[in-house]
């Protein structure tokens, strides 16, 4: 999934993806670690030295069973109040990813697939992933 986001970003100039760890500085209280974030061109003042400075485009959690309620609730709340545009729930053992989207001030149910459906995102614009790619 990484790998497609990155080569999708690339190949059309749309700004840069970045692995863990690297900081994401919301604000001096609130500093998080994604598993992976996007970051669009029209935001690349955001990207400083020390990390990401105030609130990506993409923000993507892979959801474990230690990190089930900090993923799907604290930290949707987190990102809805900063103003994340999206964020994304890969949950590796049961095999499904939900893309939210904010609208206006809480996150919204955009696309959601198990084992082989297909996601889209809104904000990396003609990207589709399909599933039962990832095998």
């Amino acid at each position: 999934m990484f790998l497609a986001i990155e080569r999708h970003v690339e190949a059309n100039k749309l700004g840069e993806v970045f692995f863990a760890p690297v900081d994401v500085v919301l604000d001096e209280k609130n500093v998080v670690q994604p598993d992976l974030v996007f970051v669009s061109a029209a935001n690349a003042g955001l990207l400083e030295r020390r990390g990401i400075i105030g609130p990506p485009d993409l923000l993507v959690e892979i959801i474990s069973a230690s990190s089930l309620r900090r993923d799907r609730y604290d930290k949707r709340e987190l990102y809805a109040r900063f103003a994340v545009k999206e964020y994304w729930l890969a949950d590796v053992a049961n095999r499904s990813l939900e893309v939210l989207t904010l609208k206006p001030a809480a996150y919204q149910l955009l696309s959601c697939a198990t084992n082989a459906g297909r996601i889209r995102s809104e904000v990396l614009p003609g990207f589709e992933l399909d599933l039962a790619s990832l095998d």
